[in-house]
């Protein structure tokens, strides 16, 4: 029974231990990887801290937020985006602690945007940089870099973009007609 003891203890420890953020330099030096190189040292940074909560890293001064990895979240992924957007990502960050699921993390903050409670800027762009984490080396590697330009309630009709990209890396609207209407840029992987 100890040696079962001892186990499960080890592998909660184990598991605890995996799933604890990276330095505060560290966080910010990823979390940036996202933001357009001449914004980078000027960026707001979010990041976790050892009980998982988002906090504030580092103030920046150019009105761009990055976020860190969620080291609790399967693979890599950081973010940055103009600080207008940060009461809509904070809602999110917010229902999503409280166990919603994605549909009604969405029907909330379309709620909340229409009624007027949730501020949402008429334009922003998301910047979202996924990879993979070379465990010996501790270098990004597999870099992809996407863009997301938020232009609520935007259709295919009002602004001429389709649904679906038209060829490799071209421009294509998701959630039309919502709150969250925003166009996607993809390019092609390896460029």
């Amino acid at each position: 029974m100890k040696r079962l003891l001892g186990v499960a203890l080890l592998l909660i420890c184990v598991d605890g231990f995996a799933a604890a953020p990276p330095d505060v330099e560290r966080q910010i030096a990823l979390a940036v990887l996202a933001a357009p190189q001449e914004e980078r040292a000027a960026c707001t940074v979010l990041g976790y801290d050892d009980a998982g909560k988002v906090v504030t890293l580092r103030e920046g001064t150019n009105g761009l937020i990055c976020l860190a990895d969620d080291p609790a979240e399967p693979g890599f992924s950081v973010a940055c985006y103009k600080k207008e957007l940060e009461p809509y990502m904070r809602r999110g960050r917010e229902l999503r602690a409280q166990g919603k699921n994605s549909q009604a993390v969405f029907d909330t903050r379309e709620k909340e945007v229409k009624e007027g409670t949730l501020p949402m800027p008429d334009r922003s762009i998301l910047y979202v940089l996924t990879g993979e984490l070379n465990a010996a080396t501790g270098e990004l590697e597999k870099r992809y870099l996407r863009y997301v330009i938020y232009i609520p309630y935007a259709t295919p009709e009002s602004t001429g973009i389709p649904l679906r990209p038209t060829g490799p890396g071209g421009p294509w609207i998701m959630n039309p007609g919502t709150h969250r209407a925003h166009i996607m840029i993809n390019p092609p992987e390896g460029e």
